[in-house]
């Protein structure tokens, strides 16, 4: 990526980029809220479109189509599967349940989403958003129910604690490489971080998701809801303490690899073990192992139904991986297109305050890319030859705000927007107003508060 410096001047090869990508996501929208066809297909119809007006050969499209689409589902696709088979087996053992049980035991209707709140920050932080939300779906499911609140009640929150998490603090990769790229102090990125993080996460959270609630009713999806809240009646609940394991493990193997790549040097066995069992697809593999003998077959639960169990928890997410994968497609076409250097030329020619330009520059290649790491890791190397003068603490803000201008108004070729949308059941205008709006909340919090610290610390 270019840095500030060296960005050339503006040509019609950018004009008629931005003119493609405004008619690609145009069309998205279009087909999938008034042809009312399938994500997939609107996806891959757009993103043709998109990259033809951008003067991208068919058969590049096509290429870039593929690559992206395979390289996001094989980060994501299987996570989700795993995620699938590991609600399914809670939900049927009654693990959920039991988590859920002890959850409302220790709260009221009124302090429900602030519970959620922190339950998803503890879960998320050592986890990938994704690894995250395949998670705690289960658990926002039974607990919507079984308290009989709203579920966007019940799930804001935890969504909130996790994008917020995902989008701000190490060791997520995004801030990681915004942390390396400026050569900004871990520890206080980490520390300053936090003080952005919570109170974005309270506006976002329970303040938003009890507000939205009330002007916007959800019904759980039917499909989803069967699979993560039906429970064998003949199967007593396991216990809180495997229960809560079972959830916990894959964050505390994960936490593992990244204790271990911070105080172990990478030749030792100790540092090769925790390193490959902390890896996402492991950890989530290992925990689904895990859940299958702990909450199944220790219990007397049939090993025949067990496998039914595994098997009937894929077909509901079938069109959400479909759909995410198609997202992954016209990420990669937009930017086989060159749109982050154009996108960082009109930022640039902004001429504004750093840290409001770096904020910028992250909301704009987010819009453009659909993806939170490209934001944040293009942005940092844009910045990074300008900042060299700075503080440790000026350099560990502008990482904050990078991350925090990742997650502006995050929209139809996010992957995460599609998860959200699949997993609640939502039209397109209301994963607007779950998903977008909340991401939005988050970015401007951020930004803000890291304006506030620039001037206080300055």
């Amino acid at each position: 990526m270019e840095s500030l410096a060296t960005l050339s001047a503006w040509s019609f090869h950018d004009t008629r980029l931005i003119l493609s990508c405004v008619l690609g996501l145009a069309l998205i929208i279009i087909l999938i809220s008034v042809l009312k066809l399938a994500p997939f297909l609107s996806i891959l119809v757009g993103t043709f479109a998109a990259g033809f007006a951008a003067g991208v050969p068919l058969e590049g499209v096509a290429s870039a189509f593929s690559k992206g689409a395979g390289a996001l589902l094989g980060d994501v696709g299987i996570i989700i599967a795993l995620g699938a088979m590991l609600g399914a087996l809670m939900a049927e053992s009654g693990a959920a349940d039991r988590l859920v049980s002890t959850l409302l035991d220790h709260s009221t209707p009124r302090t429900l989403p602030w519970m959620m709140s922190l339950v998803a920050v503890i879960i998320g932080l050592p986890l990938f958003f994704e690894v995250g939300l395949v998670m705690m779906v289960p658990i926002i499911f039974v607990m919507a129910r079984r308290s009989q609140q709203p579920i966007l009640r019940i799930a804001i929150p935890a969504l909130a604690g996790m994008t917020t998490l995902h989008a701000l603090l190490p060791p997520h990769p995004g801030p990681l490489i915004a942390v390396s790229a400026l050569h900004a102090d871990l520890g206080i990125t980490l520390g300053l971080g936090v003080l952005v993080a919570i109170p974005a996460v309270i506006l976002a959270g329970p303040l938003y998701g009890s507000w939205l609630s009330r002007r916007m009713q959800v019904a759980e999806p039917e499909d989803l809801g069967k699979l993560f809240t039906s429970h064998d009646p003949q199967l007593a609940a396991p216990g809180f303490g495997v229960s809560l394991l079972t959830i916990l493990l894959p964050a505390l193997l994960m936490l593992c690899r990244t204790v271990a790549k911070l105080a172990l040097h990478p030749d030792t066995v100790a540092f090769n073990v925790l390193n490959f069992l902390g890896e996402p697809l492991i950890a989530l593999g290992l925990t689904v192992l895990f859940a299958i003998v702990a909450l199944g077959w220790s219990r007397g639960m049939a090993r025949d139904r067990v496998g039914t169990i595994l098997r009937k928890s894929l077909p509901p997410i079938a069109g959400l991986l479909l759909t995410i994968g198609a997202g992954g497609g016209l990420k990669q076409t937009l930017l086989l297109a060159g749109i982050s250097t154009t996108i960082s030329k009109i930022a640039v020619g902004a001429h504004l305050p750093l840290l409001l330009l770096a904020w910028l520059i992250a909301v704009a290649l987010r819009q453009a890319t659909g993806s939170a790491t490209v934001a944040t890791t293009a942005t940092a190397g844009i910045v990074a030859p300008v900042v060299t003068g700075l503080s440790a603490t000026h350099n560990s803000l502008m990482a904050l705000a990078i991350g925090a201008g990742s997650v502006f108004f995050c929209h139809v070729n996010d992957a995460g927007f599609w998860m959200v949308r699949e997993y609640f059941g939502l039209k397109l205008k209301q994963t607007v107003f779950v998903w977008s709006i909340l991401q939005t909340i988050v970015s401007v919090v951020g930004l803000v508060l890291t304006l506030a610290l620039w001037g206080v610390l300055g």
